[in-house]
């Protein structure tokens, strides 16, 4: 095991982009998009990204694996808009 490409891997995962309407995405999860044709850049808040998910979620016959990337993509944006839109 390399241990440099383990650490290069793992920045990968994590690395964060910034779109145009100021959407922040991991860019593991937006490899899971773009196979859904989900363009980060189409929607106006995080809200309606989420809800085109869930829109792919419920009209798509995935096969379980598909829908469980898919979930875990939506779920993440959903944890994350709750505490950027949640009053503290």
């Amino acid at each position: 095991m390399n241990i440099d490409n383990e650490i290069d891997k793992i920045n990968k995962d994590n690395k964060l982009i910034r779109f145009n309407n100021g959407i922040l995405i991991e860019s593991k999860y937006l490899d899971i998009l773009n196979i859904y044709n989900i363009n980060p850049n189409n929607y106006s808040n995080l809200s309606s990204l989420i809800f085109e998910i869930e829109l792919v979620l419920n009209d798509y016959d995935l096969d379980d694996n598909s829908y469980e990337a898919l979930d875990n993509v939506c779920k993440s944006l959903q944890e994350k808009n709750y505490y950027l839109n949640t009053n503290k």
